[in-house]
This record gives C-alpha cells, sequence and structure tokens, in this order.
C-alpha cells in the first residue's frame, strides 16, 4: 500500500525555485518515495526525526509516519544549502 506525500509549504516553494529538469527529476523521486519511503541509498537524519534521499547534488529531506501511512517532505535543496536552518 502506497504512502501518502504532504509536501510543506517550504519545500513546495524550493521545489518551485528550482531549474524546471532538476525539479522535474525531484518530483520523480518523491513518486518513488510513495511506494518505498525508505529506498535503498536513504540515510536516516543525525539528531532529527527525518530521512534523506540524494538525486546528484540535491537533497530530499523527509520524515514518515508509518502508522498514518504519510510522508512529509519538508526540505528540498541543494546539498550545501538544505541542512542548513
Amino acid at each position: 500500500m502506497a504512502y501518502r506525500v504532504e509536501l510543506e509549504t517550504r519545500a513546495r516553494r524550493e521545489l518551485l525555485d528550482l531549474p524546471r529538469a532538476t525539479a522535474r527529476l525531484l518530483a520523480e523521486v518523491i513518486d518513488d518515495l510513495q511506494k518505498d519511503p525508505r529506498p535503498p541509498g536513504c540515510k536516516k537524519l543525525v539528531g532529527v526525526d527525518g530521512y534523506r534521499v540524494r538525486k546528484g547534488d540535491c537533497r530530499v529531506l523527509y520524515s514518515v509516519d508509518d502508522g498514518k501511512r504519510l510522508m512529509r517532505v519538508y526540505r528540498i535543496g541543494h546539498r550545501r544549502e538544505v541542512y542548513r536552518r
């Protein structure tokens, strides 16, 4: 059964600000996460309740609620900026 994906406002804005080709690539990554929220290559974040998936120099940061079958994407962006608060 697939997980429901919610993009927080900040993540939606960050996705729209990316170049079109990069945004399309990351949208495909997010779609794939619906089927498997913890794919091979994903990493558990240290000090934060969440995971990250990388695609080239870009990262998608998200949290997973298995009880509600919900995945919340809270940051999307270049690796040098995405971890900053």
